[in-house]
């Protein structure tokens, strides 16, 4: 167990925090697209129990790197009681999650930014609602869905493969149930972008009308520039 693992899935907690915690609340007069099923809607609850899981992780990663200093702890008894603690490791697939995360939370919150009080994690339109095709919405229309998919990357690529507490210790230590876990989560994951960006746009074509056409032609993708 490295102290580089320790610190960076602590990180990943805090970056996730402030990336999935509303910037403002939302107004029930504002929202649209109340017809999605109940399934998809409850996104936003769902996204912040993705941060409880990673402090769960950050705490039990951190819990393991102290047991492993000292030669008989009974700490790894609490934070692995199935296998030795030497086998939570910094791999190459961490390191590319914890860069997908951190860059998918450092999008999320220019996006909170360039929207300002606009930005709420239930579909919302405001009196005073306006276009924004700025800063990453220059580059994609749905820039913080592209936040989101790289923060469910990360996940995936920290904790969900060999090395992290998850698969080592905790609940995932069988491969057809990390299979099906992951499987499940993203299709689900993929169909709430899919659903929301669909809404988006079609409330904003009917709002803005021409100057959406021609933000949508300018800018033709949904998260990323050239491929989605």
């Amino acid at each position: 167990m490295s102290f580089i693992r320790a610190s960076l899935t602590t990180a990943q907690a805090i970056a996730h925090h402030y990336a999935m915690t509303p910037p403002n609340p939302t107004k029930e007069d504002t929202r649209y697209h109340k017809e999605e099923w109940w399934v998809l809607q409850i996104a936003p609850f769902i996204f912040r129990m993705h941060s409880v899981v990673l402090w769960v992780c950050a705490c039990f990663e951190t819990l393991s790197y102290l047991s492993a200093l000292q030669t008989r702890s009974s700490l790894s008894l609490f934070t692995c009681p199935v296998t030795a603690d030497a086998s939570i490791r910094t791999t190459p697939m961490f390191l590319i999650g914890s860069l997908a995360l951190f860059l998918g939370a450092y999008i999320r919150l220019d996006c909170f930014k360039a929207l300002g009080h606009l930005f709420t994690f239930d579909l919302t339109v405001h009196s005073d609602h306006k276009l924004i095709t700025d800063r990453f919405y220059g580059y994609v229309r749905h820039p913080a869905y592209t936040g989101s998919l790289l923060l469910v990357a990360g996940i995936t690529f920290s904790h969900f493969t060999e090395g992290s507490w998850l698969t080592e210790c905790g609940p995932l230590q069988s491969p057809m149930v990390v299979s099906v876990v992951w499987a499940a989560w993203w299709a689900w994951v993929v169909a709430v972008a899919l659903s929301r960006v669909k809404a988006e746009d079609t409330e904003m074509k009917k709002r803005f009308s021409q100057q959406w056409e021609e933000y949508a032609i300018e800018v033709p993708w949904w998260f990323f520039p050239g491929i989605a």
